[in-house]
């Protein structure tokens, strides 16, 4: 194909989907409609390195400024596409400026979910982090002795967490579900996690919702709670999860679905339209799902990259994701959905543990809190199919390499 691909979204999966594509030898036009002001640059970081000033933005871009022009590659930053001609296979940029494509890319990605403004949401003092712009806005914020409030107990929140009392403030983390962790781990991964919250000095209250934040003169002073207790706060961090971005989608006739519907190719009902990233519903294990992580947006933005230069292998997800927290790396390998039994088994070393998922007597999923090897093993063995044997796993002193035997 020669015609013009354009790709909708700045982020990881964009990037990825036009680097595998030049890396591939594809030379089709490729234009790049990102809605920030800055170049392609890393996610991650922003809640951890970035927001501790241990990382500075020209660290996180992926690729320097002049790699788009070697590449011709065609960015155009602070823009977003406002409209979608499937007919006419064109778009209407923000600006005005319309672009016809022969293929066209999704990789918008979500949005965070904010506290409505009727409950405080407006408040000054209250944070989402997704970009930079966000990080920048907070890393202000985070001085010793202040008390922080993080709405929501996910990934996103402890994280938030972990930084804000790393930087010396006092932390109350709210969680409305009985625990920690619930949507995307196990009971005693939550445990686990918990424990290493509360060990630094993080106040967890689980199963407790905001009613409302109160405000001084615009500012956010102090939360209500569930329980009827009023929290006084100086600052608040949001973490309640994200919404794809599929407007675009929805309103061009596309399927949609929580996300936009793909194919294992990554098609969506549109041939010439491809969706990808944190945006894309895709097919995983006779379920549809939506994986916001970093592996996926980047694996799948891959495989599609492939099925544009010519190939025909579907993209197979699988899913592995991580989380620093302190100095604790949590890495997981699999989808623990629907898991119905699980196994703890201590590591080897001081403070490793490993937590096991299986579905039908079947491993489904790990989770390993700083326990490499134990990672390692069971990713390897989740992408070949096996399930271990339950006693050899259950007993410590057997080292986790054989089970790979």
């Amino acid at each position: 194909m020669t015609g013009r691909l354009v790709v909708a979204g700045g982020g990881q999966a964009a990037f990825a989907l036009v680097a595998k594509l030049r890396a591939l030898k594809d030379e089709r036009p490729v234009t790049i409609i990102a809605s920030e002001a800055s170049l392609p640059y890393q996610r991650p970081p922003l809640s951890k390195k970035y927001l501790l000033r241990e990382m500075g933005l020209d660290r996180l871009l992926y690729r320097p400024e002049p790699w788009y022009a070697e590449n011709k590659v065609d960015i155009r930053l602070s823009t977003t596409v406002a409209g979608l001609d499937r007919a006419a296979k064109t778009v209407t940029l923000s600006d005005g400026a319309m672009l016809a494509y022969e293929t066209l890319a999704l990789a918008t990605g979500s949005t965070p979910r904010r506290l409505p403004a009727s409950i405080g949401g407006d408040l000054e003092g209250v944070f989402v982090v997704r970009d930079f712009a966000d990080a920048d806005r907070l890393a202000g914020e985070l001085q010793p002795g202040r008390r922080a409030l993080i709405v929501g107990g996910g990934y996103i929140g402890l994280e938030a967490a972990a930084v804000a009392r790393t930087c010396g403030l006092e932390v109350t983390v709210i969680e409305m579900a009985d625990r920690i962790l619930q949507r995307v781990a196990s009971a005693a991964t939550s445990r686990l996690v918990r424990d290493i919250h509360v060990s630094r000095g993080v106040d967890v209250r689980e199963g407790a919702g905001l009613v409302r934040l109160v405000g001084t003169d615009g500012r956010v002073t102090a939360a209500e709670l569930t329980d009827g207790s009023m929290l006084p706060v100086d600052l608040v961090i949001v973490g309640i999860g994200v919404s794809a971005n599929d407007q675009l989608a929805h309103d061009a006739g596309l399927e949609v679905a929580n996300g936009i519907v793909v194919d294992r190719f990554g098609a969506t009902s549109d041939p010439a339209i491809y969706a990808m990233g944190d945006c894309a519903v895709l097919p995983f294990q006779d379920m549809r799902i939506r994986l916001e992580s970093v592996q996926n947006a980047v694996d799948q933005a891959e495989a599609v990259a492939a099925i544009l230069a010519g190939g025909a292998v579907p993209y197979e997800p699988k899913p592995w994701f991580w989380s620093d927290q302190y100095d604790v790396k949590l890495q997981i390998a699999g989808f623990g959905l629907g898991h119905d039994e699980t196994l703890v088994r201590a590591g080897q070393r001081e403070g490793s543990v490993s937590v096991w998922y299986f579905r039908q007597g079947r491993l489904i999923a790990v989770d390993a809190i700083n326990d490499a090897k134990a990672y390692v093993t069971g990713k390897k063995l989740l992408e070949t199919g096996r399930t271990p044997d339950r006693k050899a796993l259950e007993d410590p002193a057997i080292d986790l390499k054989s089970l790979l035997a």
